[in-house]
């Protein structure tokens, strides 16, 4: 277990990020967390994090017009088609991106730094969190520690750990082969 954040940075960072450390620690979850630049997109992480190892994602914060709220983690370069994965969801009408307002009162994150770790915040588990089946072809699965100028390498079997015991077991899905929907 490696948390890799000088002093400065342990004595500044948020509440929120410090317990999601102090939880990974004392469930005997491995990490290592970089420290970069901000980014805000896929784009910006592939030019900034040089050869960090294992899966890189994005995250979708999405929602139905019923209110239902996912997490959706895939593989950064997964082309996601919604309206698929509306279907495998159960979702109620068109999936749609939940707004900043939204995520923030949900997952107490702003947008660029949305992430799996964002389920420690959901308290009254209002998300369901999906994960894509090929984050767990890796060793590794980076993913922002609840700020977006930090990336947290963790395994992915520990980061499903991580989620089943914040009340959020993760739905496993392979987004790469959703089944079409029918016309």
């Amino acid at each position: 277990m490696a948390t890799e954040y000088n002093n400065q940075t342990a004595e500044t960072a948020p509440e929120e990020e410090t317990n999601l450390f102090r939880q990974l620690d004392a469930l005997g979850l491995a990490h290592k967390t970089h420290h970069h630049e901000p980014v805000f997109t896929v784009e910006e992480s592939q030019a900034l994090r040089g050869v960090l190892p294992g899966a890189h994602i994005k995250n979708l914060f999405l929602r139905d017009k019923k209110k239902n709220l996912w997490l959706v983690t895939a593989l950064e370069d997964r082309k996601i088609d919604l309206k698929a994965l509306r279907k495998r969801l159960g979702a109620k009408g068109n999936l749609s991106f939940g707004n900043a307002d939204l995520l923030m009162e949900v997952l107490g994150v702003i947008p660029g730094a949305v992430t799996p770790f964002g389920a420690i915040n959901d308290r009254d588990g209002r998300a369901t969190v999906v994960l894509d089946q090929g984050i767990f072809d890796h060793e590794l699965v980076n993913a922002h520690p609840l700020r977006n100028d930090q990336t947290t390498a963790i395994a992915p079997k520990d980061l499903r750990h991580f989620l089943e015991t914040l009340a959020h077991p993760p739905l496993i899905i392979d987004l790469e082969n959703l089944e079409e929907p029918n016309s």
